[in-house]
């Protein structure tokens, strides 16, 4: 039987095989019985229970579903195999688990003759002619964390290959986050998608972690350490570019090894050591174009950035570098844009909302410069200080005294930052009072 190779998946989070029988012909595989509830199912039950209207799962349920099967796809994955089918209805919840049911559709990654199972509405579009992938497998997944999320109108004939405009999604538009994360998730271009559902589970576990503090402000944070940032540097003052996230290394660069071993600390004599490398991996780049950054040569940065964008177009720590160029010189435009462009591509990651408040704060755009420090703020501890300031001197900048305390009443006691925000909270009320002693009126 041609499904035989499913007799190695064994996984705790996916449906057991037992046997494969044939009958007249016919391929049968037995599967353990799993006496849950499928995620269709759950749906259905809540919308009869709201007298037949659509009642999708909260944002951050739906997307916990999700996180905690992601294992099972990297789990398959790394065998060779694609799921294909996924859908709500192949998510069973089992007591406080969840387990993926219906191998039917599993095939392996370089099969090019089984025929192929998907749903329409969840198949990714490039199926039909290239065949499942990896990048197929994110798309079924992003498509189902939709359906969950909120009643998806023509998501099988009008939206079947795309999303639906933001300003037409109240979904989209409060969880702007969210909406990023889907848009990479469901690109039309596979290429454009995340590049495996580890990468995937990453941001999608930073975006559940906003979704959760939006849902309960006030209650005490904790810090996740990032996996691709350093935590911010913590100052009252607009943070400059080496006082942002720094990125961490990726150790499993080739020439990690040979860069750990360099330690000069003149910028200008570390960009020839670096050139001495015996291969320009990224990490080799990104470490010439910080040094570049030091140097202030915006024009060794933007050469670096683009050969290294030559040859990986999807190199967002190139673009990150970039950003910091521009930020440095006072380019907010550009520097915007890079930022942005970050976002999109990390959509889970708070460095790249650091910086593009931080950009949009320099370059006159205050209220989304706010919107994004709040964000930050809200989720991550080690974030707390450095976008408590920046909400302090935007509100400060418009005249709101008692927002901006407010904002600088966000600062723990606990964080070494705790004397400045008492120190500048004491001097917007002194001066508030004395401009209202000056002027009666205010």
């Amino acid at each position: 039987m041609e499904k035989q190779f499913l007799a190695q998946v064994e996984h705790p989070l996916i449906v057991e095989i037992y046997n494969f029988v044939t009958h007249e012909d016919a391929g049968y595989i037995v599967m353990e019985y799993v006496g849950g509830t499928s995620l269709k199912q759950i749906l259905k039950d809540r919308m009869r229970a709201n007298n037949g209207k659509f009642d999708p799962l909260p944002v951050d349920q739906a997307l916990a579903y999700i996180l905690e099967i992601l294992p099972a796809f990297s789990y398959l994955h790394d065998l060779g195999l694609i799921y294909c089918d996924f859908k709500p209805d192949n998510l069973i919840q089992v007591g406080d688990a969840v387990k993926l049911i219906d191998l039917g559709g599993v095939r392996r990654a370089d099969d090019e003759e089984s025929a192929i199972y998907g749903t329409v509405g969840y198949q990714a579009p490039e199926v039909a002619q290239v065949g499942p992938s990896v990048a197929s497998d994110i798309y079924t997944i992003g498509r189902t964390l939709v359906v969950l999320m909120m009643e998806f109108r023509g998501y099988q004939s009008k939206y079947v290959a795309s999303l639906p405009p933001v300003d037409e999604t109240p979904l989209f538009a409060t969880h702007d986050s969210l909406y990023r994360l889907l848009a990479k998730a469901c690109a039309a271009d596979p290429a454009d998608r995340f590049a495996s559902v580890d990468e995937f589970r990453v941001q999608l576990l930073g975006v559940l972690r906003e979704v959760v503090a939006e849902k309960t402000p006030g209650t005490a944070l904790t810090s996740a350490a990032s996996v691709l940032f350093e935590a911010p540097a913590i100052t009252s003052e607009a943070l400059e570019w080496d006082e942002l996230p720094v990125l961490r290394i990726d150790t499993s660069d080739p020439q990690y090894a040979w860069l750990s071993n360099v330690s000069v600390e003149d910028p200008e004599e570390r960009i020839d050591e670096l050139g001495k490398a015996p291969l320009a991996t990224a990490e080799v780049r990104l470490a010439q174009a910080r040094a570049a950054l030091e140097l202030r040569r915006r024009d060794i940065v933007d050469q670096i950035v683009n050969e290294m964008l030559g040859e990986d177009p999807w190199e967002w720590r190139a673009v990150w570098v970039g950003g910091l160029a521009a930020l440095d010189a006072g380019d907010f435009t550009s520097a915007q844009s890079s930022f942005n462009a970050v976002y999109g591509q990390v959509p889970g990651e708070l460095a790249p909302k650091l910086a593009l408040a931080l950009a949009c704060e320099r370059g006159g755009e205050g209220n989304i410069a706010e919107a994004l420090y709040q964000t930050c703020a809200s989720t991550d501890a080690n974030y707390v200080a450095a976008a408590a300031f920046g909400m302090a001197r935007i509100r400060a900048a418009r005249g709101d005294v008692t927002s901006a305390v407010q904002a600088l009443d966000l600062v723990p006691s606990t964080s070494r930052s705790y004397p400045e925000a008492r120190r500048l909270r004491a001097l917007q009320l002194y001066e508030s009072g004395q401009a209202c002693r000056r002027y009666p009126r205010l």
